[in-house]
């Protein structure tokens, strides 16, 4: 494949023959991508797969008309139909007066902030089989695991580079390494199932197969016998792999594309208290070794840690350049995109930062409450914040974790959630949105 500066030269040479075929300006993404998987089912090989790709962009602007076009093909005469057809798009489309690049002191110049994205050892075949396979067998030795539904370990690197008229040029390289395994515990229609998974920039970051599937069996036996409960409102606390889906809720919420179209809950609290005092929501693109960073957006804007709500109070959407135009604000890095689409708005490591509270003292007070570890279904109103998701997990009583339930629905809106939490102080950067463990003072329990 092309190193960093080859494909930055290729990009710019096709931008400029972007702007002599008719664009008033253009930019040009991409993104090649490799990535092995391995997969096995009770100690056999399923899967061993690598695929390798390279997609390609160009979107071009003809005044207030943008078009996107893209292609596999990186041949000279791909590339020369690729942009007479950007071309012609852009001729056809209607205005769109929000649309547009950049202007050249709002990207990002000189040198790209280093945040250890890439790991330069790519895995053997050998090193995947021996993660899923360890992962698996750790599961399967806990007492009560009677099945598997298999372990997978898998491995990828993304180079990613864009370049415009508006004189930006950036490029950057990010590898991810992950393995995790699912597995049965009981017997006929008194099974259940759960699982566990790690992943990491780096491999040396990886938690140990051992202990991944070791959680994986452990919780599935704890899942076995669920009970049934009866409709009630009770506090309601989210493990932390589920308690990152109410952030993600809450960036849904604050994404300017749903603000300037008038269709999220939040639209009018800018400045208001969404949270409770001390609470903050952080997305942070420069976290070294992240998830989800990246040294500079989709537009090539400079991408700065920022709150989107500090101390309980609402402070930022979340921007791109469009979004931003219509919201009459100046774009807060936000970027994201493909090689067949026009930026959007997104959010890159969220996450909401530890409180002093252990989890085990989150509850202590709770007579009869209800531990969320799974949740079901998407009932969720994004204009009304109602919340409405399938659950299973474990029901409190006097403070402790007493016996495994299911088959229940949790019943609120957002807005009383979301002002109604307490947060516990075991925050993991584990997913690329993280929570620590979330209590909601009241919920609808819906059971029996």
């Amino acid at each position: 494949m092309l190193d960093n500066a080859d494909t930055l030269q290729q990009l710019n040479d096709l931008v400029s023959t972007a702007l002599k075929a008719g664009a008033d300006a253009a930019d040009a993404v991409d993104i090649k991508s490799v990535a092995l998987s391995h997969a096995q089912r009770l100690g056999e090989v399923e899967k061993v797969e690598r695929a390798e790709s390279r997609d390609l962009g160009l979107r071009v602007f003809i005044g207030k008309k943008q078009a996107v076009a893209s292609s596999t093909d990186s041949s000279k005469d791909a590339l020369a139909e690729l942009v007479q057809r950007a071309i012609d798009m852009a001729k056809a489309v209607p205005e769109d007066t929000h649309c547009g690049l950049a202007d050249a002191e709002e990207v990002l110049r000189g040198g790209v902030p280093e945040l250890d994205l890439a790991d330069p050892e790519e895995p053997s075949t050998e090193t995947l089989t021996a993660r899923a396979r360890d992962c698996e067998a750790a599961a399967r030795v806990v007492l009560g695991v009677s099945n598997s539904e298999g372990a997978e370990a898998s491995w990828s690197s993304s180079n990613v580079a864009i370049a415009a008229s508006n004189g930006f040029a950036g490029a950057y390289r990010s590898t991810g390494h992950g393995f995790g395994v699912a597995v049965l515990a009981g017997e006929g229609t008194e099974m259940e199932r759960d699982y566990e998974s790690t992943s990491a920039t780096f491999s040396e970051d990886l938690e140990a197969p051992e202990v991944v599937g070791q959680t994986a069996g452990q919780r599935a036996v704890a899942r076995l016998k669920p009970r049934k409960v009866e409709t009630q409102q009770v506090p309601v606390v989210f493990a932390p792999r589920v308690a990152n889906g109410l952030l993600r809720h809450l960036a849904a919420a604050v994404n300017g594309a749903a603000v300037g179209r008038g269709t999220s809950f939040l639209k009018d609290s800018m400045g208001e208290r969404i949270l409770p005092k001390g609470v903050h929501i952080i997305d942070d693109p420069h976290r070294k070794r992240g998830h989800r960073s990246k040294p500079f957006d989709a537009e090539g804007i400079p991408n700065d840690e920022i709150y989107l709500v500090k101390d309980g109070m609402l402070e930022n959407w979340v921007l791109d350049l469009a979004t931003a135009r219509k919201l009459d604000l100046p774009s807060n890095g936000r970027a994201s995109r493909g090689t067949s689409s026009p930026p959007s708005p997104g959010t890159t490591n969220l996450y909401m930062p530890a409180s002093q509270i252990s989890p085990s003292e989150l509850i202590v007070d709770i007579t009869e409450g209800f531990y969320v570890t799974d949740l079901m279904g998407f009932g969720i109103n994004n204009v009304t914040g109602d919340y409405s998701r399938g659950a299973t997990g474990f029901w409190i009583e006097n403070g402790t974790i007493s016996y495994p339930v299911s088959e229940v629905t949790i019943a609120s809106n957002l807005k009383n959630m979301f002002l109604n939490l307490t947060q516990a102080d075991d925050l993991r950067f584990k997913y690329g949105t993280d929570a620590p463990t979330i209590r909601i003072e009241s919920m609808t329990v819906a059971g029996n």
